[in-house]
């Protein structure tokens, strides 16, 4: 699985020393809220209806700058009137940048909403690399939002960009979905048209659920991310700022609550890929604590120290097979070692032991908030075109549904570069897919307007 990942990518994440969920999972009852609520924002129809096609929207000031006209304005984020007991008081208000043409030359006024990657706090990279450049390139306006829990919308006590809390990054995931439905509402009220929306890294899977939700035609471009986020924090160069410990140490101290009250709550649309992957891990809370007992201390190895382990189908086959046996410890003993070949071998966990279920958990939980299988397809799945890296560490590919397979008709475009070295030099390929996106959508939608 690490072969041919790009090197950039593991040095430039072991330079950074900063570490995600330091406070851990989040409340028990904020998760269950947030997986519950998940299943309303996967359904159009009633994702749609938590937003007013009017909802209110403050433009706090206008100004030229170059051939740009800049807006800068802001509004109450809709997760914050469903949920204002979980979203933080200082990421309540939703802030944005409008970058459009001071003169359209053009028939249409094509704009884009871009949502923020990891780490891209404000407006300014945004605005410099995507924004003024797709203005000068098509006479395509964009949208800048800026994320929850960054830049003006940070909590105090959060350092940088690692967010405190699993829960924030889904806090995150929908509002974002809220707030993009109500600036294409905006949009369309202010006359723009046509609409698209994009993000790199995380804001490409931000993008993609907003883009979900959307009950009209709409230009898609999610860069560098793919069909879900499970991968990227359990197998991922990023699983390693993982605080592993304190979360370990938290579904420990509340077990019952996590497999009785959570569990029951997530479902993976990998089970029927992987075998019922998830269920396993079900059948082994049913028999807390004899089972975990005998499997708690599951040791990672290096790639390089590890015998050569079967495939991955392979594995969860011989789980399967061992779970619809008589349970034995024997059984049990088999299940350890088949679950530290297949959660445990990426290098990029630490060192020390992790309980397959904590990593179990994390996937299944990952999983049930984020996997686009879960959302409504796009209503015009050929204005997709997404670009992502071959030799991608932050995102494995390989282990999970791909998006074809979720979004038949859309396209799929490859750089032969890393996450980060495609961050830094393949911008122009981003906004080449955007543009022809728009160019797709005009014709296909706007030709006789």
């Amino acid at each position: 699985m690490y072969e041919g990942v790009s090197k950039l990518d593991l040095i430039y994440r072991r330079l950074l020393i900063t570490k995600f969920f330091t406070k851990g999972w989040g409340s028990p009852e904020s998760m269950r809220r947030l997986l519950e609520f998940r299943k309303t924002l996967s359904c159009r129809e009633s994702c749609m209806n938590l937003v007013e096609s009017d909802h209110p929207v403050h433009v706090d000031k206008s100004y030229e700058s170059g051939d740009c006209r800049i807006m800068e304005g802001h509004f109450l984020s809709p997760f914050a009137i469903h949920h204002p007991e979980i979203m933080p008081k200082v990421a309540k208000t939703a802030r944005f940048q409008l970058v459009v043409p001071l003169k359209w030359t053009t028939k249409h006024k094509p704009v884009c909403i871009h949502l923020a990657g990891t780490g891209d706090h404000g407006f300014w990279r945004r605005r410099m690399l995507m924004a003024r450049p797709l203005v000068k390139e098509a006479q395509i306006g964009s949208i800048i939002l800026e994320n929850p829990y960054y830049g003006c919308r940070k909590p105090k006590d959060q350092l940088r960009s690692s967010l405190q809390n699993v829960s924030d990054l889904f806090v995150m995931g929908g509002s974002l979905v809220l707030e993009s439905i109500v600036l294409l509402h905006w949009c369309k009220r202010m006359g723009y048209g046509p609409l698209g929306i994009t993000g790199i890294s995380l804001g490409g899977h931000m993008a993609s659920l907003a883009a979900s939700s959307w009950p009209e035609p709409l230009t898609f471009v999610p860069c560098l991310s793919w069909s879900t986020a499970s991968m990227v924090w359990t197998q991922g160069v990023l699983s390693g700022a993982v605080s592993w410990a304190e979360l370990e140490e938290q579904y420990r101290k509340d077990t019952a609550v996590y497999e009785q009250q959570l569990y029951p709550l997530i479902q993976s649309p990998e089970e029927h890929r992987w075998k019922d992957l998830f269920k396993m891990g079900q059948e082994f809370a049913k028999n807390y604590p004899e089972s975990v007992n005998q499997m708690e201390s599951v040791q990672k190895q290096e790639m390089d120290d590890q015998p050569e382990v079967q495939s991955e189908s392979s594995l969860y086959s011989s789980i399967i097979s061992s779970i619809s046996s008589k349970r034995t410890n024997s059984n049990l003993a088999d299940n350890k070692r088949t679950l530290q070949q297949l959660h445990l071998h990426s290098p990029n966990l630490p060192n020390k032991p992790i309980s397959a279920q904590v990593i179990h958990f994390m996937r299944g939980v990952m999983d049930e908030c984020t996997h686009l299988g879960h959302f409504s397809k796009p209503v015009d799945p050929s204005l997709i075109i997404a670009v992502t890296a071959k030799q991608d560490a932050y995102m494995p590919r390989d282990r999970v549904t791909g998006l074809t397979d979720i979004w038949p008709g859309c396209e799929v475009r490859y750089v032969d570069r890393g996450h980060v070295s495609a961050i830094l030099f393949n911008q122009n390929v981003f906004r080449k897919a955007i543009i022809d996106s728009f160019n797709r959508q005009i014709s296909k939608y706007f030709s006789n307007a």
